[in-house]
């Protein structure tokens, strides 16, 4: 019998970033990660202060992005890489009706620190009436920041990748298999439905489809949004994405969405670019967008890190930290953020 702090379960931004803490603070742990594509891995990875439909901010926004540069600079001290890449949102106008709310909003104490009230414009692409840009906006390389941990956590025997069973938990005893353990942390994103503990959680899925493009041009280097974002991945592969549908729950890829994809970048830019590969999985979404942090209400050893939306890489990083403090220095959770809240 293996004797161990922490099971994980899933792989996503919230397992990782958990797993992340507990490495931290010298804390073992074993994670659960399966097969399955989780919203985490195809995410665009945009870490992005606005809610650019209104040019406003939301809750916890500056903490979420003061904490990020601390959080990859841990990491970075055991894989060697800091994922963050410093390129800004570039948000393309609409009309002037948005570039008037743009500069009226940047006056505002919460939005001033994000909203740059000098315009620019961009050569590769359609913007007649500019692009606002937000300050202190970044994206992570997501694809070399699973694979690096993924590979970290693999040679320090650290990750299993196998499905995990709930019917094999012994809550009593604290017993998973060969492991006896003090905790287990579900990370399940939507898969949360599956799990016998926590199913009547409110976890809502949201199907996402992106596109990996390839454009023989030099695009600028920002982050270029109008209805989808846009930017480099390297050797002319571009990220395109993503879309949102809360109906459909199978895993097919649907014609519409990726016609939706393909006529939004045309909508900008007028060149030549083909289709490569075509992306979708779902975003584990709650209806009051706050992500689920706790514990079961009877089985005190179980618990619940989830609901990260398409925010995953802020609400991840910054709401690991307030697991672990919840979890092993009994801080007490803010009921906004709170299972308790659904129970």
């Amino acid at each position: 019998m293996v004797h161990i702090d922490y099971i994980i379960v899933g792989g996503g931004f919230a397992g990782f970033f958990l797993a992340h803490q507990l490495q931290k603070n010298n804390l073992s742990f074993i994670i659960y990660n399966g097969d399955q594509i989780s919203g985490s891995h195809i995410s665009a990875g945009v870490c992005n202060p606005v809610i650019l439909k209104r040019f406003s901010t939301f809750w916890k926004s500056k903490e979420q992005m003061e904490y990020l540069e601390t959080i990859f600079s841990e990491i970075q001290c055991y894989t060697g890489n800091n994922y963050i890449i410093h390129e800004p949102v570039a948000r393309i106008f609409h009309d002037e009706a948005e570039r008037k709310q743009w500069r009226r909003n940047a006056q505002k104490e919460d939005l001033n620190p994000f909203l740059n009230t000098d315009f620019i414009s961009l050569g590769s692409i359609e913007n007649p009436l500019e692009c606002g840009v937000v300050k202190n906006s970044c994206r992570i390389d997501v694809y070399h920041f699973f694979k690096d941990l993924f590979t970290y956590f693999k040679n320090n025997n650290c990750l299993v990748n196998e499905s995990f069973h709930h019917q094999l938990i012994d809550t009593e005893n604290g017993i998973y298999k060969n492991f006896k353990f003090k905790n287990i942390v579900f990370c399940e994103g939507i898969h949360t439905r599956d799990n016998p503990y926590f199913d009547k959680v409110p976890v809502l899925p949201n199907k996402g489809h992106c596109l990996e493009v390839k454009i023989n041009q030099t695009i600028d280097p920002f982050i270029i949004k109008k209805k989808h974002f846009l930017f480099s991945l390297s050797d002319n592969r571009f990220y395109y994405g993503g879309t949102y549908d809360r109906f459909d729950q199978s895993d097919d890829i649907d014609p519409e969405f990726v016609g939706e994809l393909e006529n939004g970048l045309k909508a900008f830019y007028k060149n030549e670019f083909s289709i490569t590969k075509v992306r979708t999985a779902f975003r584990a979404t709650v209806d009051d967008r706050r992500p689920i942090l706790g514990t079961h209400p009877e089985f005190k050893n179980l618990h619940i890190f989830n609901g990260l939306g398409a925010r995953g890489v802020l609400n991840g990083s910054y709401f690991s930290k307030v697991m672990l403090d919840y979890l092993e220095n009994q801080v007490e959770l803010d009921p906004e953020i709170s299972v308790s809240r659904f129970q």
